[in-house]
């Protein structure tokens, strides 16, 4: 398995620093609702580690929220509520988000106000370090102490100008210089502090959760290529100047951003489409499939005609599978050997660098084959074999197959149809006990009735 490293700018070889797979993905901060092109980072990492997993590696995932925040701050109180209800609101929402969208949960959640005392134990560290000074309430790190400071954003400190999320600020003794330690601002949440009572600085946060909950040196590293610079090249410095200069981070991974038109989707710049929204319109396997038809550190443009196309393959992949029955036939024959061709196929892909646009086109030659068979006879049990095949490596690019409540419908029609006719001959017959058993047990599986002047009308519950 070969793995694109941020840092060497090259695919690497995976050989993770020991068992379980240590792996830290940065989190939203909850101000907002959450937008696509966070459901794009996140649907990206879980194909990820679901990949891991299914090659055989444990995996520890551990993912933040930043509930400490500028933005946080300002906008509570613009909303006239208190930041940590803010917040609550917003990762309560992100969790369904991800819980529809089929995103395994993080195995740790870690909020930064939970942390704040490993987040001083760092700052002191680095102050005591010299690698930070306090300048009137506020750390700063002091990023020319650093030799090494640039190297995974490639640029030297001098190539440097200070752009998004970079703090100015007059104190500083040089302009790149970022804040660990904010000092506090009446009416701001804040902590005490050898330095005064504050707050932490962005970048600081992930440095401790990972400290604290997975130790010096983690394997996989994951964000947004915006994150790159100016936040995890920031980490990095903090990190590995607190540990010793420890190697931080084995392999540094990012994925392409989301645009919708000409720029990246962002909540600071307005030109967005939240995960409910696009929800309402698609199912999440399609948006799941969306994403993975594109290389995970390729740039995607959001667009209707994309996803409509996604929700055309997911269709695909879910008539290939429909009508499977539970034991396989025989392994062998042609369509046993390319469910087994399929399989190889998919793994070379997923070893490159988990390239799942290439694995999305060894499953669908896979759905051909099956197609061909079904069309030339093939019996249920001997299409069996491939069906499972499609169902798992389908399943470990986080895709459910399930059927969609319309798709439900038109597939049940008939049959439910020909039980609420038997069940009107049955009750004009006066036979009330066999009607109303037909009644329960549509029930059971998810079908109500409704018996109205006009008729009997049904509709699926689940």
């Amino acid at each position: 398995m070969r793995i694109y490293n941020t840092l060497t700018g090259q695919k690497e070889e995976f050989v993770p620093l020991g068992d379980p797979v240590r792996m830290y993905v940065c989190g939203v901060t909850p101000y907002d609702e959450s937008h696509v092109g966070h459901a794009m980072s996140y649907i990206d990492f879980d194909m990820i580690r679901r990949y891991l997993e299914f090659r055989g590696y444990n995996v520890r995932y551990v993912q933040n929220f930043t509930d400490i925040d500028d933005k946080l701050i300002a906008r509570a109180e613009r909303l006239r509520t208190t930041v940590k209800e803010l917040a609550e609101r917003h990762i309560a929402d992100f969790l369904a988000d991800m819980a529809e969208l089929n995103v395994k949960p993080a195995d740790l959640y870690v909020r930064a106000t939970d942390t704040v005392p490993m987040i001083l134990e760092v700052v002191d560290g680095l102050v005591q370090r010299s690698y930070a000074y306090p300048a009137d309430g506020d750390v700063y790190f002091r990023v020319a102490r650093d030799a090494d400071y640039g190297k995974l954003s490639h640029r030297s400190l001098d190539e440097m100008q200070p752009g998004a999320r970079v703090e100015v600020g007059v104190e500083k003794e040089h302009p790149m210089d970022f804040v660990l330690w904010k000092g506090a601002k009446p009416g701001e949440p804040s902590w005490e502090s050898p330095w005064g009572p504050g707050r932490p600085g962005w970048h600081v946060e992930c440095s401790a959760m990972i400290l604290q909950h997975l130790g010096e040196q983690i394997d996989i590293h994951g964000g947004g290529q915006d994150l790159i610079f100016p936040h995890h090249e920031n980490e990095i410095a903090q990190s590995e100047s607190y540990t010793g200069k420890k190697p931080f981070v084995r392999y540094w991974m990012h994925n392409g951003l989301l645009q919708l038109g000409e720029e990246k989707m962002s909540k600071s710049l307005g030109n967005l489409v939240t995960i409910r929204e696009a929800l309402a319109k698609y199912s999440p396997d399609a948006l799941r499939m969306f994403v993975l038809t594109s290389h995970y550190r390729s740039p995607l443009t959001y667009t209707d005609e994309g996803l409509a196309a996604a929700e055309r393959g997911v269709e695909r992949l879910r008539a290939a599978v429909r009508g499977q029955v539970a034991e396989a036939g025989p392994a062998e024959g042609p369509l046993a050997e390319a469910a087994t061709a399929t399989r190889e196929r998919f793994i070379a892909a997923m070893d490159d660098d988990f390239n799942s646009a290439a694995a999305f086109g060894a499953l669908f030659d896979l759905v051909r084959e099956i197609n061909r068979s079904r069309e030339a006879g093939a019996s249920p049990a001997a299409l069996a074999t491939a069906q499972a095949t499609l169902r798992q490596l389908a399943g470990v690019l986080g895709l459910t197959l399930k059927e969609t409540a319309e798709e439900q419908a038109v597939a049940a029609q008939p049959f439910v149809d020909l039980l609420v006719a038997v069940r009107r001959d049955l009750r004009a017959a006066k036979q009330y006990a066999l009607a109303d058993r037909i009644r329960t047990e549509l029930a059971k599986l998810g079908v109500a009735l409704e018996d109205r002047p006009e008729g009997t009308v049904w509709k699926l519950t689940r």
